[in-house]
């Protein structure tokens, strides 16, 4: 290459940084973005895609590219994005399924190795539900009746490795209960067993729960989350509640393949805050009972490096696989 040449190629990488823009070296002669991205997720229709669809939709302006989404299902949604180049132009929005499956079964991938964090994008808390027949109106209550009575209380879940199995059997070590588990094909039908006194326990989020509760078909007496939620701001913490500590639930991340270049994840991580950061996102996201979040890369992969040992250590204790 001559020099002539360069220097033009350095000129406009040097333009384009002033304008939050990343040219990848000297290799290359069209910043990022400079072409379509994609987000890959989960099933269409599910909470993880109506999140990432409103993210691909505020992203594309702002990244001045069309930011689209596809679908696949779990491990193949990791896969794919494992395997894409390392250029910011495939990403992946996905819950805590990315470093709770390989806890609990064989995967060939390794999230820690192979995925870069780039943001948090949102949280779905959990709330746990009890049938009124539960004679306890806090969580105190019913650690002490659980504690009278062991082993006559069930907890209904979605399945093995599911968010809502996952703080059941939290809630279960950290409290020193026993509880007996019974698996259902989905969330809703969990529900529909706790509403009909088949299960006492449930741990499931707002829009499946709450309402049955004004109605008293259902008690509610924590969340699952850090702080209060605004989704139900009157419900305490597990942990204010007798559970210090506690903390479960979906958190939604963004991550790019390993090795994708700083520059490209700090961009997308500020262009992420921004949008995670606007009024009408934020509404979108409580309108599907979650909860905006943010964050740098580094906040990121702290967060996901803790919350991964927390359930590494409960997997081993309680001998959880996915089948």
């Amino acid at each position: 290459m001559g020099a002539a040449m360069l220097s033009r190629k350095l000129a406009v990488c040097v333009i384009a940084a002033s304008a939050s823009t990343f040219c990848p070296g000297p290799g290359y002669t069209q910043p990022y973005p400079h072409k379509l991205i994609r987000i890959v997720t989960t099933d269409t229709g599910s909470n993880l895609d109506i999140v990432t669809r409103v993210v691909a939709q505020s992203l594309t302006p702002s990244l001045g590219q069309p930011v689209i989404v596809q679908n696949r299902a779990g491990v193949l949604a990791i896969d794919t994005v494992i395997k894409a180049g390392q250029d910011g132009y495939t990403l992946l929005v996905l819950g805590t399924a990315v470093w709770i499956i390989p806890l609990m079964q064989k995967v060939t991938f390794d999230p820690m190795r192979d995925l870069t964090p780039v943001t948090l994008v949102a949280n779905a808390p959990l709330f746990l539900f009890t049938h009124p027949s539960v004679p306890a109106k806090t969580v105190r209550e019913l650690i002490a009746v659980a504690k009278a009575s062991p082993g006559t209380l069930n907890y209904g879940m979605a399945g093995a490795g599911a968010s809502n199995h996952l703080a059941a059997e939290l809630f279960k070590s950290m409290a020193g209960i026993d509880l007996l588990r019974i698996a259902y094909k989905g969330s809703g039908q969990a529900m529909a067993a706790l509403m009909a006194n088949q299960v006492q326990i449930v741990f499931s989020s707002a829009p499946t729960g709450i309402p049955h509760v004004a109605t008293g078909r259902l008690r509610v007496l924590a969340v699952g989350s850090t702080k209060p939620s605004v989704l139900a701001p009157d419900v305490p913490t597990m942990a204010a509640s007798g559970v210090p500590g506690f903390e479960a639930g979906s958190t939604i991340g963004m991550w790019a393949p390993a090795h994708t270049p700083k520059p490209v994840i700090d961009r997308l991580a500020n262009e992420m805050q921004r949008v995670l950061n606007a009024a009408d996102v934020k509404e979108k996201f409580l309108s599907n009972a979650t909860e905006a979040v943010g964050g740098t890369p580094a906040e990121a992969a702290a967060y996901i490096k803790n919350d991964s040992a927390k359930w590494r250590k409960l997997v081993k204790e309680a001998d959880l696989r996915i089948d």
